[in-house]
């Protein structure tokens, strides 16, 4: 391994509206044109509540009320060593206003949760949007 090679940390959000979940579809590498929740990097300095505020601000549009930890993923590349390593850290939130595609985001939707099954997806996307949900 190079000792250079660290994974990336990252942030995302399951915003909720009426039982329905807000997805975007990439518009780039890595996973472009899979649907995923709003997210990105953490930048250096940020804090992780900072970073997915921004990251849903910059994809979406919306602005996060108490973003509520979820879990936490790898998403780590194939090959040897992965091309990629990201430790993603997930939220849930409500959020203020209407959505509009923005930054990486090539298109976003409401889905229902039994929908994402028929969707090329990020890896764990299903397992993620379940524990989200809030009662």
């Amino acid at each position: 391994m190079n000792e250079t090679m660290r994974p990336v940390l990252g942030v995302s959000v399951a915003i909720w509206r009426g039982g329905r979940v807000l997805l975007v579809r990439r518009g780039r590498e890595p996973f472009k044109d899979h649907w995923s929740l709003p997210g990105g990097r953490v930048e250096w300095g940020e804090s992780l509540q900072d970073a997915v505020r921004r990251e849903a601000a910059e994809e979406t549009g919306l602005s996060l009320h108490t973003p509520h930890l979820v879990d936490t993923l790898d998403m780590i590349g194939a090959g040897e060593p992965p091309a990629s390593h990201f430790v993603i850290v997930v939220f849930t939130a409500d959020a203020t206003g209407e959505p509009v595609a923005g930054d990486d985001a090539a298109e976003i939707g409401w889905f229902e949760p039994e929908a994402i099954a028929a969707l090329p997806t990020t890896p764990d996307l299903a397992r993620i949007v379940a524990l989200s949900q809030r009662s």
